[in-house]
């Protein structure tokens, strides 16, 4: 088991939970995060029980300096927006490819054990098969999913080449408590939430009928926790989602029923590089890792109010 953890994003939504859950496990934590997107105030609970390094990991010294001593990475890292990535496309692929590479560069001249990287269901673009699952061709429709799974395959490489233990995670439509509702790019649950909590309008790209696999970010910690350990794991991807869908209107109906009124709901033109639906085949992660979701969608929308709330 490894002893010594460095969470990238650690002050990101999802890199913040995973490291509060392994500090509470007792291990030695390093988090490296450029605060572009990640929130510090996030790791405030556990800051005098980490190491903190402020850098970009798309400079190669940051990378050298943040694997000194480290036995395992959970790279979290990225500009994690299909439309930012849109605008910028240049400047996304180096947050979310060059740094990748970096890394795990980084990693196999530090002699680390093993390497978890968050990958993307954006991969498989809008293929009309459901569930999606890992055999499938990929398709990326916007620049954020195709850098996502360049980092996928450099994983694959490292190991194939280098013996670097790489497992990847293509995570499915997470959401949870301390995710920013403000941000244009902002997740649908936590911008719903929020207007609704405000009682300002929601707004819908499309017809609202389009679906996800909505996936509460405590599953997608334990899949992390389980990928650092699980024999079997180096080399292969597996989805990590709940395997349910639900429909953007359906969500918005569960919302009403749950912080009470109606919302008012404009529905506009679909985004660009938006997928229609999404549901995650979960068999290869339970067979890999041993993982199944521990909450199901509808409790982890019930938290995820009471922590909007």
């Amino acid at each position: 088991m490894p002893k010594h953890y460095l969470v990238t994003g650690g002050a990101g939504f999802i890199g913040s939970h995973i490291v509060r859950r392994l500090v509470s496990e007792g291990k030695h934590v390093r988090v490296v995060d450029n605060l572009s997107t990640g929130i510090e105030a996030r790791l405030h609970s556990v800051r005098q029980e980490i190491d903190f390094l402020h850098g970009d990991l798309a400079d190669e010294q940051v990378s050298k300096a943040a694997v000194q001593g480290i036995d395992c990475v959970l790279h979290q890292a990225a500009v994690p927006s299909v439309q930012r990535s849109i605008n910028d496309p240049l400047g996304t692929n180096r947050a979310n490819v060059t740094a990748t590479l970096n890394l795990l560069e980084s990693c196999r001249k530090a002699n680390v054990r093993r390497f978890v990287y968050a990958a993307s269901s954006s991969a498989y673009g809008d293929s009309e098969v459901l569930p999606k699952n890992e055999s499938m061709p990929v398709n990326p429709l916007s620049p954020y999913a195709l850098q996502k799974w360049v980092g996928e395959h450099y994983c694959k490489l490292y190991h194939r080449l280098y013996r670097l233990e790489t497992i990847s995670l293509r995570y499915f439509n997470v959401f949870g408590p301390a995710q920013d509702p403000h941000s244009e790019y902002s997740a649908v649950i936590p911008k719903f939430i929020a207007a609704l909590l405000a009682k300002k309008p929601i707004t819908v790209y499309g017809d609202g009928e389009q679906s996800r696999d909505f996936t509460y970010v405590e599953n997608v910690v334990e899949a992390n926790v389980l990928a650092t350990e699980a024999s079997s794991a180096a080399g292969n991807m597996c989805n990590i989602g709940c395997g349910e869908r639900v429909s953007l209107n359906t969500l918005i109906g569960m919302l009403e029923e749950n912080i009470g009124g109606k919302a008012e709901v404009m529905y506009v033109e679909p985004k660009p590089g938006d997928v229609r639906h999404s549901l995650a085949d979960i068999a290869a992660a339970g067979r890999i890792l041993g993982y199944e979701p521990k909450v199901m969608f509808h409790e982890g929308l019930r938290r995820t109010i009471e922590g909007f709330r």
